[in-house]
């Protein structure tokens, strides 16, 4: 019920401006999901021990569609990780080894994986762990990435793909964003 002002004009309930309060609330955390941010649960170890399961991220949206070397990214696996759009995950997050034109191969005489034919430095890599125990050489294609898990031993990545519809390569276009804070559990959090 509403009452009318000394003006004679009636206010709006309570309950109608509530209402248009959580409507303009929901619909900029839509355009900041879209846009902006995007949370994601890592649902596995392939990216410890810089990601831990469990860990919630937030994507960049703004670098949608992007990737470069090194880059820790989350993108859309579906017809390429799983299967079919109906199998596995839909989303992955992985590291960017190599992206269109790059040359790479495991691995060097010294256990290395080479890019463009020189060693690549990776501190990210935890302990004792092999850059590859899968031998590959191979051309990245144009508006594609090669992407590994840190956690070498425990990561389905371009690796174990080669022989699979686009070659374990993603197109670029996939990528969601880059990933770029740990914003749960709180005692992991921070930028990546």
């Amino acid at each position: 019920m509403s009452r009318d002002s000394a003006d004679g004009r009636r206010r709006p309930h309570l309950v109608v401006a509530v209402a248009v309060g959580v409507v303009l609330l929901l619909v900029a955390a839509l355009l900041v999901r879209h846009h902006v941010a995007q949370p994601f649960r890592v649902p596995s170890a392939s990216m410890a021990p810089l990601l831990e399961p469990g860990d919630v991220l937030l994507a960049d949206r703004s670098t949608r569609g992007t990737a470069q070397r090194g880059d820790v990214v989350v993108f859309d696996g579906r017809g390429y990780f799983a299967p079919s759009e109906g199998d596995g995950e839909r989303y992955w997050v992985k590291r960017v080894i190599a992206v269109g034109g790059d040359r790479v191969e495991c691995c060097d005489a010294d256990g290395m994986i080479t890019l463009d034919g020189a060693a690549l430095a990776e501190p990210y890599l935890p302990a004792g762990t092999a850059p590859s125990e899968i031998e590959f050489d191979l051309l990245v294609p144009e508006g594609r990435i090669f992407v590994l898990g840190d956690n070498r031993t425990d990561s389905t990545d371009s690796r174990h793909l080669l022989g699979a519809p686009g070659g374990g390569m993603i197109p670029v276009d996939r990528v969601v964003g880059e990933a770029e804070r740990i914003v749960w559990p709180l005692t992991r959090g921070g930028a990546l």
